[in-house]
């Protein structure tokens, strides 16, 4: 499998390519391009010329586009989980489960590019106001800038390319390094939609280079990215005047109150946890459960955690496979020696074979460890016994993080109560924080980042309002 680079509606040679490797097996996948800054330029060029022609294009002819997309990728949607399965080593099943949900998110794109509307306003409410109408409208922003990641390769090019094109707006993306294919696809269904040349331009190669450019450069007039905060805090540092939405990342939390029925919740709790190696932004990391239903909880999670199959991505038994890359693995394996020295406790896992780190518990990890002060990015959780829902609340806001949290309670009180108190962009009663539906706001606190994805909310993030006053003297 080999790509070239898309720029202006065409599959353009590179100068320079590079091989993708499956995580799991080492494997060659195929090649793809690393774009140089002159290569970045004629994408950004192409994307700068077409953005008269998109902010023309009426609402219903927006719609179509996407509607096409999503029955071209509907038509192709076994196709599409395979490449996601080989190049993320995301196991199959699961890659399946993410083409339905990008499928569903084109779907929202397609109905909110056509209620894209403003409001009336009353200007004689104020002195001076008499004889005026007044009206808002939204107008597309630009060129977008969309760097995404490579855990979900698909959907989250989705939550960037789909209001992009719903609100008329032009698109320079950069996928990640590791999954670029899912993008090149995306770019090969497009073309056949009927979207203009140059509104879609996707450039593969390192954030230096192709990030950087989209960061600075004058005629990008939005970056939206999703990443680590490192990153994030450094495009925003770069970005000038540029609108900027910045999803970032968590050490996602759950607490759970006396009297919940546990055999009711592990199987949740177990897929929030493990569910993609724990690559995913709000994977169940941290767990503190009430000391009345400690035990039953540590004693059940456990035994269903063994139950998990681990193995090639391309079997369809398979849950748990191969972290990103060796030096994921590496990472994770010192994060947990490092508790284990300060006396947390391994339950089961703890090891990796090969690429795959196997799904490892953790109990009485101090608030300060790496593995759970920081994102682990990989099938790891802790659990921690607390006295009080207060005690809870107050230990999942001692993070750096807030993009998510989740309760079980059968006190509605309770739970009112951490819907209020909770420092995190959305509180999930009787969920884990790793609920997530497409059309939702989704976006956190603090480091966490801001801004809200979710198909209307991108919208409005990549519109500008525009007010119209009209003097009927």
């Amino acid at each position: 499998m080999k790509r070239d680079l898309f720029i202006n509606g065409n599959w353009v040679q590179a100068e320079k390519y590079q091989s993708i490797y499956s995580p799991f097996s080492g494997e060659e996948i195929g090649t793809v391009p690393v774009a140089t800054v002159e290569e970045v330029d004629k994408a950004i060029v192409a994307a700068y010329e077409a953005r008269k022609t998109m902010a023309k294009m009426p609402a219903h002819k927006r719609a179509a586009i996407l509607e096409r997309l999503v029955d071209l990728l509907e038509e192709r949607a076994d196709e599409a989980a395979q490449i996601i399965a080989l190049e993320a080593s995301k196991p199959i099943s699961t890659a399946k489960q993410e083409v339905a949900r990008t499928i569903q998110t084109y779907k929202f794109a397609a109905e909110e590019a056509k209620r894209i509307h403003g409001e009336t306003l009353s200007l004689d409410a104020a002195p001076g106001g008499e004889n005026r109408l007044a009206y808002t409208v939204r107008e597309p922003i630009g060129v977008v800038g969309a760097i995404t990641p490579f855990n979900f390769p698909m959907n989250l090019d989705a939550h960037k390319v789909g209001p992009a094109i719903a609100s008329g707006n032009t698109i320079v993306l950069k996928p990640a390094s590791q999954t670029p294919f899912s993008s090149y696809f995306l770019a090969e269904l497009l073309q056949e939609t009927g979207l203009p040349a140059g509104a879609l331009n996707v450039v593969s190669g390192s954030g230096q280079v192709v990030g950087d450019k989209l960061v600075t450069d004058e005629r990008i007039a939005m970056i939206t990215f999703t990443g680590s905060p490192s990153v994030g805090i450094g495009i925003r540092n770069k970005a000038g005047l540029k609108r900027v939405t910045l999803e970032l990342g968590s050490n996602s939390a759950l607490i759970i109150d006396d009297g919940v029925d546990i055999d009711s919740i592990i199987d949740r709790c177990v897929t929030g946890a493990f569910s993609f190696q724990g690559q995913v932004c709000i994977s169940l990391q941290r767990v503190y459960v009430h000391e009345n239903v400690y035990d039953e909880f540590v004693d059940k999670f456990v035994k269903a955690t063994g139950k998990l199959n681990i193995g090639d991505p391309l079997d369809p038994d398979t849950n748990v496979s191969a972290l990103i890359s060796k030096k994921d693995v590496d990472r994770t394996l010192s994060w947990i020696e490092e508790a284990k020295q300060q006396g947390a406790k391994v339950l089961t896992g703890g090891k990796a074979e090969g690429n795959i780190l196997l799904p490892t518990v953790l109990v009485d990890t101090d608030q300060s460890l790496k593995v759970s002060c920081q994102e682990v990015f990989a099938p790891i959780v802790n659990i921690n016994k607390i006295s009080t829902v207060q005690e809870a609340i107050e230990l999942v806001n001692d993070s750096r993080y807030g993009l998510q949290a989740g309760i079980y309670t059968n006190n509605v009180h309770v739970a009112l109560q951490a819907a209020e108190e909770l420092h995190v962009g959305g509180v999930m009663i009787n969920d884990i924080p790793t609920y997530r539906v497409d059309q939702m706001p989704y976006g956190g606190v603090k480091e966490s980042g801001f801004g809200r994805e979710g198909i209307k909310y991108a919208v409005e993030e990549m519109t500008e309002m525009k007010l119209v006053v009209f003097n009927r003297q």
